[in-house]
């Protein structure tokens, strides 16, 4: 990978998460230790009496924040999603460079953002709704964690990163079952699941599960750790309760609590300012977010239009569970892009280089590259050219979670206290959008402006990114032509907002974040600092992030590859390319 590519300063941050994650590891482990009374078995069904929820939450942050989980025992689940981040991206320079974040082996990485995984929970099982011809549910940006087997996708998502080999990189699923046989918390895995870790695993297990997933070594085969027929079913049921505890955890407070000025909002313990009402107001009606990022009351399309909504009742997810192409242009500083030729254990993480597009769900559907089986393909591939572009309509919460040391998402605040640091993030699946003002009016103005004083000023332009014409600005004046041409949204795009109700919108996100009416759980674990270049002072969110911006190569040299594109059904009607 090209040294541009990856932040200076990647080696220092990785050991700083690190410590964080190993921080939050012990505050668990402590917590099962103070465990008491010891919950035991009664009733029938057997239930874990009285503290059994605990027990399982708990058991769920050690597994999640465990790092002696992957190959070099350095990398756990949580490493991409740390709480002060809303459990995404918790490296500045890596969501401002690389987007994706390396994995086990450096430095390998992926092809999409960190996914917040706070209310993941909530999104049922993939199915198709046969009335409105759109997918809903799943888990992962394509959704391709699908919960078939489980019956919880985001349970099945947990199953993905531990034997993904651009993150944690696991050879073998049951390298986990043997990693959790060698800890310290066994009994609490036993107690609650009554899995037995008598396995006769081989002597040359911890030697095979030492090597990341793709080594050449380790042969093609998905199980290199030779089990018997009973013993690899007791390792699957240890790999399901593994994931099914990670749900449990992401399904408490301690990731989704509902705890945020909106939720006291609801329930008289928080007024919201002009601004954040504006844009609440705004995010209902002339914004047309509620449309997918829907909270369960209206939204007020037309002018004049009164809501005569109740307050929304039960708890307000802020998805509609589905997906969508809103149009991002071709991100060229996605790492994946440059990990085209072998790696020390031989395995090459893209062989498409870059020829690789990110066709998101169609992808999925079609069991493409960097993505997984599809587990419905008999009766779902014929959906896949009219879903390609189309990723995981995500919720709204949490979006501008940050540190308290650098509390805005946003460059340029000023505050009663003179400038306010900022913690950069990344938006949307491939990390194209820097900072909250910019994604509001890139669903502003993606296609046109059309706000008072601006007239028909048309803002997208058919050229890929780091190529703007002369005289713009790109993500200010123009928006580089999508990478996925298909199947765009066009609810948004030219919503006629201005420069203050853009504004508005992103004082109203702000009120969607967790640890307003009591302190999110480990969100002061983050040891950054403005002086250790983590948390920056200054800039504008509207350009934010542009001194990164590398030009695109060109499309035509390298078009789409034949594994992506040339796999019926085709995509369509518009070629991408």
């Amino acid at each position: 990978m090209p040294p541009s590519i990856l932040p200076p300063n990647l080696d220092s941050e990785i050991a700083r998460v690190q410590r964080e994650v190993q921080t939050i590891f012990d505050r668990y482990f402590a917590e099962w230790k103070a465990l008491t009374p010891t919950p035991t078995y009664t009733g029938n069904p057997p239930t874990l009496f009285p503290n059994g929820y605990d027990a399982v939450r708990i058991l769920g942050g050690l597994l999640n924040f465990d790092s002696t989980m992957s190959p070099f025992e350095n990398q756990a689940c949580s490493f991409c999603h740390m709480p002060y981040a809303g459990f995404s991206g918790p490296i500045p320079s890596v969501n401002l460079t690389m987007i994706a974040y390396p994995g086990t082996y450096h430095y390998r990485a992926a092809k999409r953002t960190a996914q917040r995984y706070t209310y993941s929970p909530a999104f049922p099982q993939l199915q198709f709704n046969q009335g409105q011809n759109l997918f809903f549910g799943g888990n992962f940006w394509d959704g391709r964690a699908t919960g078939y087997k489980l019956q919880s996708a985001d349970a099945e998502q947990a199953q993905h990163p531990p034997v993904d080999p651009l993150e944690m990189g696991n050879p073998d699923t049951a390298c986990i079952a043997y990693k959790i046989s060698l800890t310290a918390y066994r009994p609490l895995f036993e107690l609650v699941w009554g899995d037995s870790f008598n396995i006769k695993f081989p002597p040359n297990t911890a030697n095979i599960c030492s090597y990341p997933l793709g080594a050449t070594i380790l042969g093609a085969s998905a199980t290199p750790i030779n089990l018997s027929s009973e013993d690899r079913t007791k390792a699957n049921n240890i790999y399901d309760h593994w994931a099914q505890s990670i749900s449990f955890l992401e399904h408490t407070p301690d990731v989704s609590p509902f705890t945020s000025k909106f939720d006291a909002s609801l329930v008289g313990n928080y007024t919201m300012t002009a601004d954040e009402m504006a844009g609440y107001n705004l995010f209902n009606g002339k914004g047309n977010c509620n449309s997918c990022h829907v909270d369960g009351r209206s939204t007020l399309l037309t002018p004049g239009q009164t809501d005569t909504g109740n307050t929304v009742g039960g708890q307000a997810i802020f998805t509609c569970f589905g997906y969508a192409n809103e149009a991002l242009p071709l991100n060229p500083r996605i790492s994946l892009f440059y990990e085209s030729t072998p790696d020390k254990f031989g395995f090459t993480p893209n062989p498409d280089g870059f020829r690789y597009r990110d066709l998101g769900f169609g992808n999925f559907l079609r069991s493409g590259p960097q993505s997984g089986p599809d587990p419905n393909s008999t009766n779902w591939l014929q959906f896949a050219t009219s879903t390609d572009g189309q990723f995981q309509v995500v919720t709204t919460r949490n979006v501008a979670m940050t540190p308290p040391q650098c509390p805005t998402t946003e460059a340029g605040q000023v505050g009663p206290n003179g400038p306010i640091p900022y913690f950069q993030k990344e938006f949307f699946h491939n990390g194209y959008i820097k900072s909250l003002k910019q994604l509001v009016h890139f669903y502003n103005t993606r296609d046109f402006a059309s706000a008072p004083g601006a007239g028909a000023v048309t803002y997208a332009f058919p050229v890929t990114s780091g190529h703007c014409p002369m005289g713009t600005v790109e993500r200010v004046t123009c928006w580089p032509q999508p990478e996925v041409p298909n199947n765009i949204d066009m609810t948004t795009g030219a919503l006629g907002l201005t420069d203050t109700e853009e504004n508005q919108v992103v004082a109203f996100l702000q009120t969607l974040t967790d640890g307003f009416t009591t302190p999110y759980k480990n969100a002061d674990t983050f040891t950054g600092s403005v002086a250790g270049g983590q948390c920056k002072i200054g800039g504008d969110p509207r350009t934010q992030g542009n001194e990164t911006i590398i030009p695109t190569w060109s499309l035509a040299q390298f078009p789409c590859a034949t594994d992506i594109c040339g796999v019926a059904p085709l995509p369509g009607p518009t070629p991408v390319p």
